[in-house]
Formats: structure tokens, C-alpha cells, sequence
């Protein structure tokens, strides 16, 4: 009886020491699976793009997939009055007003007016820095400003094709006088402008599907 009960406590010890160790390594693992996963989190919100002048795709696995800009003119199954349509919802949706003295929407034509979309020194040279591109200007930036060109050009009775042209300017000055200088666009104003014409014409995105599996 007495070596009956010994070996039932050696076996209920035994049995608590490896559900002692079992809980032990589950709540570590726990622990280290809680950080992976903030981890990954974290990272969640931090893409990896190339200069925009020069975008491509980046395939690496967990990698911000970026696509190659959109052709310009591009080539549309739609008419002109629908592509009007969705030009003119394109810049609503901006809050770019068109300037309907320099359109000639029966001809396709539509252009807008000065849009300013920065202001203060830091966030218009940031700004400057992807949507133009500097020639020797040395100039201290306070606000940046484009003005858009769209074209239609009927292919055939279903077919067009639409281009986009930005003015890009910013407010400069070395001295104490300041004035609207002209600089080269990057081509990133009139891809991004485009991809939104695209999606309200097809309505589908261009954009790259972004990899959400861990």
C-alpha cells in the first residue's frame, strides 16, 4: 500500500513539473509571437519606393510593390463627352477648379487654374522635390503651385486617347522680392492625375495589389 501511494506521488510530480514546463514555454513563445507580430505591425506602415521620377517594380516578398508609370498619351475605350465627365470628377475630387475661359471642351480641351498644393519653406522644398525638377535654381521656396493640360484625341468612334501636361512653379526669390518661376515636372503629377483618370474611367485601379499576408 505504501509503495502503491509513493509511486502515485512520484507520478503526480512528475505530471506537474511538465505542465509547469509546458506552461512556462507556451507563455515564452507567446511572448516572442506577441513581439513578431508588432513587429510586423510595425512595418506595416513603412514602404520602400524608388525616386518617383524613375518608378518600378520592386517583386521581393513583404516588399511595397510600385508600378511603372502609365503611358502618356493613354489609350482609352471611352468617347469624349464620358472622358470629359471623368476628368471633370477627377478634379473635383482634388478640388481643382477649371478654367473654363482657357478650355475649349467641344475641341477636348480642358485646363485648370493654378493650383497651389504647398506652402512654407520646408514643405514646398519637400514638395518641389518630387514634382519638379531643378535646373541650377538655388532660390528659397515658399509655395509651389501646377496648372494642368488635359488633351482628347478621338482614335475612332469608341476609341481616344487623353495626355496631361503640368505647369509646375514655385515661389522663389533671393532676395526681398519674390516671383512665380516655371521649373521642369518630374512626369509624377501627370502619372498620379492619370492613374485617378483611369480608375474613375475603367473603374479599376492601376495600382499595384499590395502583398497583407504575414
Amino acid at each position: 500500500m505504501m509503495t502503491s501511494f509513493k509511486s502515485t506521488f512520484r507520478l503526480a510530480a512528475a505530471l506537474g513539473i511538465i505542465s509547469l514546463s509546458a506552461a512556462v514555454g507556451a507563455f515564452a513563445q507567446k511572448g516572442v509571437d506577441t513581439q513578431t507580430q508588432k513587429i510586423k505591425d510595425d512595418n506595416k506602415g513603412v514602404t520602400s519606393r524608388g525616386n518617383d521620377a524613375t518608378r518600378s517594380w520592386d517583386w521581393g516578398k513583404g516588399k511595397t510593390k510600385v508600378r511603372d508609370r502609365l503611358d502618356n498619351p493613354y489609350k482609352f475605350n471611352a468617347r469624349r463627352d464620358a472622358l470629359l465627365e471623368a476628368i471633370a470628377d477627377v478634379l473635383r475630387e482634388r478640388k481643382i477648379v477649371v478654367d473654363e475661359a482657357a478650355s475649349r471642351f467641344s475641341d477636348g480641351l480642358v485646363v485648370t487654374l493654378p493650383y497651389v498644393f504647398a506652402k512654407g519653406a520646408v514643405t514646398t522644398q519637400n514638395q518641389l522635390n518630387r514634382y519638379a525638377v531643378f535646373d541650377g535654381n538655388n532660390e528659397a521656396w515658399t509655395r509651389a503651385q501646377y496648372t494642368l493640360t488635359f488633351e482628347i484625341q478621338a482614335i475612332d468612334g469608341i476609341q481616344s486617347k487623353v495626355s496631361i501636361i503640368a505647369k509646375v512653379e514655385g515661389r522663389g526669390g533671393t532676395g526681398l522680392t519674390s516671383e512665380w518661376i516655371t521649373l521642369r515636372s518630374s512626369g509624377v503629377i501627370e502619372d498620379e492625375v492619370m492613374a485617378k483618370l483611369v480608375e474613375a474611367v475603367t473603374g479599376n485601379s492601376p495600382e499595384p495589389v499590395q502583398d497583407t499576408g504575414p
